[in-house]
């Protein structure tokens, strides 16, 4: 595969298929690879730029007739959980997080596949293999972990690693100014535990630990009941035509 530098990467532009997120609508993704010893200074100029990652390739929409899909961060460091939020975090004290390099295991596998089938039958990943899941971990070049979420155990301050169940997962890359959640799965049967809020939060308070003033939480698609979730976590920027403006409703 060819190595692309930072100040010459090669975009290429998808041909249109339909838009998993509003119906009647086509989409098309602009993308590039990611890859080399420059590839964590073009992951971290791209997604402040409203790429995404997914493997060695960043890509955003570049849709003709629709510009629903707009990039969000969440400012770490004037973070406020609201009060539901709060409850969730008191809720989850039995819960461990781990943090390890980017390495998949069988058991992630097993919990991404419950997800999968819970939670999206029908999408586009609804047939990965593990094979497809390593590749999805382990295809990076750039500073890539896997937070491991589980019920914690007696002997887990002791152990070097925590022994409870699995519950949720995250995809997490590291950048220069932030943390960008690539993806994140959890146990479709723990809903009393509200675990994607969770692990969003959680994520929060890594970056302010960190000293990193954002997350990046993906694409919001305004009509989307998929992703009406990820404006609630305030304050936020929205890249628009003029840059990083700070949402408001």
């Amino acid at each position: 595969m060819t190595n692309h530098t930072v100040n010459s990467p090669q975009f290429f532009l998808t041909a249109p298929s339909p838009c998993p997120y509003l119906d009647g609508q086509s989409e098309r993704k602009v993308f590039t690879h990611l890859v080399g010893d420059k590839a964590p200074e073009l992951n971290d100029l791209l997604t402040q730029g409203g790429f995404r990652r997914s493997q060695n390739i960043a890509y955003r929409p570049a849709c003709e007739t629709c510009r629903a899909c707009v990039s969000v961060r969440i400012l770490a460091g004037e973070f406020r959980a609201t009060r539901s939020m709060r409850r969730i975090m008191a809720a989850n004290t039995d819960l461990v997080a781990t943090e390890y390099q980017a390495e998949p295991s069988s058991e992630q596998f097993r919990l991404f596949r419950r997800y999968l089938d819970s939670r999206h039958r029908r999408g586009g990943m609804a047939d990965m293999t593990i094979g497809d899941y390593a590749m999805m971990v382990e295809d990076s070049h750039v500073d890539t972990r896997i937070i491991e979420y589980r019920v914690k155990q007696e002997g887990d301050g002791i152990n070097e690693q925590p022994s409870g169940p699995l519950v949720g997962v995250a995809l997490t890359d590291r950048m220069g100014d932030g943390l960008s959640m690539v993806y994140s799965f959890y146990n479709p049967d723990e809903q009393v535990r509200s675990l994607g809020t969770y692990m969003i939060v959680d994520h929060i308070e890594r970056a302010a630990a960190l000293g990193l003033p954002h997350v990046y939480l993906g694409y919001w698609v305004d009509g989307s009941r998929k992703m009406e979730y990820k404006v609630r976590f305030r304050p936020q920027e929205h890249l628009m035509a003029q840059g990083w403006q700070r949402y408001t409703d």
